[in-house]
């Protein structure tokens, strides 16, 4: 049992070494020997994994039992009478570590952190007098990891880690007697294997024989530093081992959102902040370099382009680029980007320097891109725009219903609670056009037709009306425009939309009776949901499935839009939107308008500024003039990319703030060299509302600077007159400032967020734990009711037709992350995944001629691109899937830009294409450690 499931229970009483002891009711004996001081030797026995008694390193001695048992899986009785240091106990744990010395290696493959060695010489055992095995040769064929099985012991806590903790079925123990050893699924080696590369393997193996690539191990930090994974919304907690400025590995903390637990991403994709690309000096743009859309980026010649200037000149340049803009043209033809990859500090920094120094609210992020029609519709429906429970709150549910998501790539971690989840009897129905591999843990797959989101969830609704499944009084108390709802769901029968859909109506049917009739259902989706003409529609139906049954404001229900970036949640809390003051307060509303005229001392706009594509519409018509932008990439992240790139080359006036020479850094007047996550000191929340902590564990390359002193800087020449002092350029008393601005957040200060790493919002006082739970007695709307908005069945923008008969789907893969300035540059991810692919169908793929590994092309009415065929029967007949993070086959030259009408989201899951055998992929240069090139 893990410690928090036992805090309240019942106590037992018993001895242990002569003492008194109390443990809790399902506590095991080594676990309350450790609360009490005493530690057992152990090796097979890890904290929170299931206790397997193989090792026998752990015995103990009972009075008056025969047998000495391992404490790890055995439980105290009233009474008991424990002896862990007993002549015969500890002579049985002396020789169990004999026998595991014979075997091991002469080097040590943990050095400072092997448990074998450390117990070993706390039980005084220097060597052993039996002799060794014949040990298997070490395999180094996976990028990320090395297996060394001459250090292993047979714990078997990697196979415990692998099929029970990250539910991934890839290790085993296989063999009998001296031939017995740990396998992996496709034999040997292990780089031939499905792994996955999470590395809760590595975490957890005591000796080092499944350790980090590159003898990592060996290198002797210099510090360790605890902070934030910079990459998904899930915000796991992390440890940086740094020696010499560079981080050499990364180990999971148990932060309440991981426990230890971290992806390929997170645990591998850390050097991309050393790769030989990154900015270190201001660089303006030469005056013989024209910009247009058309341009071929090769950082190795980006001299061609730009010329090095000092930090002085470039922000005196950048800035009097803007203020040429805002004072001869006006403050609406300026616009700023803000960055969801930040601190929740920037963020808010960033959004005050758009507001008070340009004057207008023409300020946006990847929200835009991403959950903005979820947002548009939770602040409609129950009147706040974050999650009501936190995805460990699937431990609680019994249904799961996870729609539009493929969290095994996207939050791989997050998916672990789910498939956990599962093992224990959760009933999991997994909604999305595509089979992916979560689908193999559902209690029901509905593999619908694409486009068909609000069908489905209509017929589910129309279900629980007829059947009478309802939470009455539920939606007497707490809900209004049930009635609404009840009328639309007229016409919507399973039966009518089974063959709209794609699913049986009878499959419709049970999943609906299962959800509604469940102790607790929890609703998760991902961008499936929300980049859609309709996403408003798709989250309007979900949010009323969670009503009209009363699944919301206890454990394990409710409502969760997973989010993509480490801070986007925490982006859109502090106001980088352009309808919403920090904390989601209108800036059309009087009273809003009045508070924050007061708080900033500036006259500010009082009217909603552009969105992301509605800024590169206007950018090409010539109506937004210069733009800021901050660690993002609408040159790759836009949809109809070539729009988007067309609309930054027509600026008069682009600074960029960025880490790599980006696709969208080509084509500024003056890139500005700025931090990489790493380098920074700020708090990120994640998509659970936990407000968390990164710290600061290396120093900037070069000349680059801290983001947070580059928007003081910059707003200062714009005439804003800050004056935030103190340590990593003010960034407390910038938290404090915002801290004043968001109701939600007011009792985290910076020191009690410093001090616990992580708290949740909201928290009202200092003394407020914070809320996991939301929602629990009332809606934070004017009269505390949700309310129910009914959607009817509007089509994509654009169908397939005879010429364009493929419906083209976008998405992220599990080694890469947005548009992969990051990933593409961290040697791991790159070797993992290295180039650009097309999912289809395999008869798709033999009717246009072709075999997995072909050159393909697929095109839409915006654009064509080629890139490598991967066979994959989980992508429905005439469709493909293309991952948007590689700029030699950018996904978004082809995704669609229509905008749905109330969040203002571009249909980038949904548009025709054609595809055919053939093209002419880019062959882009390596460099920088092995990786190719790819600019986010």
């Amino acid at each position: 049992m893990k410690m928090n499931e036992l805090v309240g229970a019942e106590t037992i009483e018993f001895k242990l070494n002569g003492e008194t002891i109390s443990a809790f009711a399902g506590e095991t004996i080594i676990q309350a020997a450790k609360r009490y001081g005493t530690d057992i030797p152990h090796l097979c026995y890890k904290e929170g994994y299931r206790p397997d008694g193989n090792c026998r390193a752990c015995v103990v001695e009972i009075k008056g039992e025969r047998v000495l048992a391992p404490s790890c899986c055995r439980n105290p009785a009233k009474g008991m009478e424990v002896q862990s240091t007993s002549a015969r106990a500890v002579h049985s744990q002396k020789l169990i570590l004999e026998l595991l010395q014979a075997d091991a290696p002469g080097v040590d493959l943990k050095p400072g952190a092997n448990e074998l060695s450390d117990w070993s010489a706390k039980l005084g055992v220097s060597r052993s007098r039996f002799p060794a095995r014949e040990q298997p040769v070490s395999d180094p064929s996976h990028p990320a990891m090395s297996v060394n099985l001459d250090a292993c012991i047979q714990c078997t806590r990697c196979v415990r880690a692998c099929r029970e903790e990250q539910n991934n079925d890839v290790i085993g123990y296989a063999f009998r007697g001296a031939e017995a050893k740990i396998v992996f699924d496709l034999g040997d080696p292990m780089g031939d294997s499905t792994c996955v590369a999470c590395g809760e393997c590595v975490q957890a193996c005591p000796t080092g024989a499944l350790a980090p690539a590159k003898n990592a191990y060996a290198i002797k930090a210099d510090k360790t530093v605890d902070s934030v994974c910079p990459y998904c919304g899930v915000g796991c907690q992390l440890t940086y081992h740094v020696k010499d400025n560079t981080i050499v590995r990364v180990e999971g903390r148990d932060g309440p959102a991981n426990h230890e637990r971290l992806c390929v991403k997170g645990r591998f994709g850390f050097d991309y902040v050393s790769n030989p690309q990154r900015l270190t000096k201001p660089l303006i743009r030469r005056a013989d370099a024209p910009k247009h859309a058309e341009f071929k980026v090769d950082p190795l010649k980006w001299d061609e382009v730009f010329r090095e200037a000092t930090w002085e000149e470039a922000l005196d340049y950048a800035a009097n680029g803007l203020k040429k803009v805002r004072d001869t043209v006006g403050p609406s033809a300026l616009a700023g980007f803000g960055s969801a990859k930040g601190s929740n500090e920037e963020a808010y920094l960033f959004q005050k320097l758009v507001r008070t120094g340009f004057g207008t609210n023409n300020v946006d992020h990847c929200t835009r891109l991403c959950h903005a029609s979820s947002v548009v519709a939770l602040l409609e429906g129950v009147g706040s725009g974050a999650v009501s429970n936190q995805v460990s709150d699937v431990e609680f549910a019994e249904v799961i219903f996870l729609i539009g998501s493929n969290p095994t790539s996207n939050h791989p971690v997050a998916a672990t609670w789910i498939k956990n989840a599962t093992r224990r009897g959760a009933k999991l129905i997994v909604a999305d056009p595509r089979k992916t591999e979560i689908a193999r843990h559902a209690w029901r797959n509905l593999q619908f037709t694409a486009d068909t989101d609000v069908a489905l969830l209509n017929a589910m609704i129309y279900t629980i009306l007829e059947e009478n499944l309802c939470d009455p009084e539920f939606i007497r108390t707490r809900t209004t425009g049930f009635e609404a709802l009840k009328e639309n769901s007229k016409g919507f029968s399973p039966e009518v939309m089974g063959p709209i859909c794609g699913i049986p109506a009878e499959t419709i049917r049970e999943c609906a009776r299962a959800y509604a009739t469940s102790k607790a259902s929890i609703i998760l989706w991902g961008m499936g949901i929300s980049q859609h003409v309709h996403g408003t529609d798709n989250a309007r139906c979900l949010i009323a499935l969670t009503l009209m049954t009363g699944q919301i404001g206890k454990p394990g229900s409710g409502l969760h839009p997973l989010r993509g970036q480490n801070n986007v949640q925490g982006a859109s809390d502090a106001g980088l939107i352009p309808m919403m003051y920090p904390d989601y307060q209108r800036v059309d509303n009087p009273d809003a308008i009045a508070r924050f005229e007061k708080f900033w001392n500036r006259t500010l706009d009082h009217k909603p500024g552009l969105t992301v594509v509605e800024i590169m519409d206007a950018a090409c018509e010539g109506k937004i003039r210069g733009m800021y932008v901050m660690g993002e990439n609408p040159a790759m992240s836009d949809p109809n990319a070539h729009h988007a790139r067309e609309g930054l080359a027509n600026l008069d006036c682009l600074v960029v703030q960025d880490i790599f020479l980006t696709e969208t850094a080509y084509l500024a007047d003056v890139v500005l060299p700025a931090s990489a996550w790493p380098e920074k000191t700020g708090t990120v929340t994640n998509t659970d509302r936990m407000v968390q902590m990164g710290r600061r564990a290396l120093d900037m390359p070069g000349d680059a600077r801290q983001d947070l002193i580059i928007i003081q800087q910059l707003a200062n020449r714009l005439g804003c007159g800050w004056d935030y002092k103190g340590p990593e350029s003010g960034v407390a008393e910038v938290y404090d400032e915002m801290r004043r601005a968001m109701n939600n957040i007011t009792g985290i200060t910076w020191d009690r967020v410093e001090a616990q790493s992580s708290v949740t919002y909201p928290c009202r006082t200092e003394d407020d734990p914070g809320q996991s739970v939301v929602f629990v007695d009332a809606f934070p709307t004017k009269d505390g009711k949700a309310r129910f908005v009914p959607a009817d069945l509007i089509p994509a923008n654009e169908r397939p037709d005879a010429e364009y008969p493929f419906v083209l789907i976008t998405g992220r893969q599990l080694e890469h992350w947005h548009t992969g300035s990051m990933t593409r540059r961290a040697s791991v991810l790159d070797a993992l995944e290295p180039q650009a692919v097309c999912s289809i169908h395999p008869l798709d793929l033999d009717a246009i001629g072709a075999v997995a590994g072909d050159t393909i092309t697929v095109a839409s009415r915006r654009g064509e691109i080629a890139l490598v065929a991967r066979v994959d029967d989980g992508t429905p007949r005439q469709t493909v899937f293309i991952p948007f993070a590689f700029y030699e086959a950018a996904a978004n030259q082809l995704t669609n830009p229509a905008l749905d009408p109330f969040g203002k989201i571009a249909e980038v899951k949904y548009c025709a294409v054609k595809v055919s055998k053939g093209g002419t992929r880019t062959e882009l240069a390596s460099y920088g450690g092995g990786q190719s090139f790819a600019a986010d």
